[in-house]
């Protein structure tokens, strides 16, 4: 039977992560191994100057004090033993599109999923100030896992999905939005007249691109976006050979030191 690793970043007792692990039951034995406590916005943040603590809180449920990284490792190095099948993240409660997965946890889930060789998705359902349904996002989540169990991913890539809250089309596969990414600090003052700052999230002022996963979960699809760990700028890698390669031929050669009298602007004489 298939190993399915569920994981997310709003913690262990999330309704999303429940309806997730729910959904993907019927394509393997799915263990879920979540932070103890929310850890949105953390990236692919991993913990190094601290012990982490596993605690089993049910059967096959388990809480990581720590980051969505922590637990597919912790998953894997202690729980399974063994690598997954498959990784799947979320359902986050908020989309993750466009370049804000790179503080996404949910996405570093799938993306730690992916450096460890394993196929893996991120699952993301739009916010909205009512009781959230997730039976969409989990539907989606299992129909895509159930269609990389039988094609497969390439090596180091893994699937970021959104989904609206309500679904008018299918599903659309997208590249990563773009935004004017101007973030919100706002500076206030304690009861001590101490200052202290609390950071927005970034604008709403989306580029238009007609295979954007902004553009496509706001017409009413199911955004599928390919990701990979590989941040390589290919496209200005010609442009950096240029830059670099007067730097390549002086690099071996000392620097030419001139020692210069303050008085006289003369080299002073050598001693023997």
């Amino acid at each position: 039977m298939k190993k399915i690793l569920v994981t997310n970043d709003d913690g262990v007792r999330s309704e999303g992560l429940a309806a997730l692990a729910d959904a993907l039951k019927h394509l393997g034995d799915v263990i879920v191994v979540a932070p103890a406590k929310e850890a949105s916005a953390v990236g692919h943040a991993l913990t190094l100057h601290h012990p982490l603590r596993l605690e089993r809180m049910g059967e096959g449920v388990y809480a990581v004090d720590g980051t969505p990284t922590d637990c597919v490792n912790i998953a894997v190095a202690i729980i399974l033993k063994d690598l997954p099948d498959l990784v799947v993240s979320g359902i986050n409660t908020g989309w993750n599109l466009g370049d804000d997965v790179t503080y996404s946890g949910t996405v570093s889930g799938a993306l730690e999923g992916a450096l460890l060789g394993v196929p893996s998705i991120a699952v993301s359902l739009q916010r909205t100030r009512e009781r959230f349904d997730f039976s969409s996002a989990a539907g989606a989540a299992a129909q895509i896992a159930q269609r990389v169990f039988e094609e497969g991913l390439p090596p180091r890539t893994f699937l970021n999905i959104n989904v609206p809250r309500v679904v008018t089309h299918g599903f659309k596969v997208t590249v990563q939005a773009k935004r004017n990414h101007v973030t919100s600090v706002d500076e206030r003052v304690d009861p001590k007249r101490r200052p202290y700052y609390w950071i927005d999230e970034a604008s709403d002022e989306w580029e238009p691109h007609a295979r954007s996963d902004y553009q496509a979960v706001r017409a009413g699809y199911i955004s599928v976006t390919p990701l990979q760990p590989d941040l390589t700028a290919h496209s200005a890698l010609g442009l950096v050979e240029r830059l670099v390669r007067p730097v390549i031929r002086t690099s071996g050669a000392a620097p030419k030191r001139k020692t210069l009298s303050v008085r006289t602007g003369k080299k002073p004489s050598q001693s023997r």
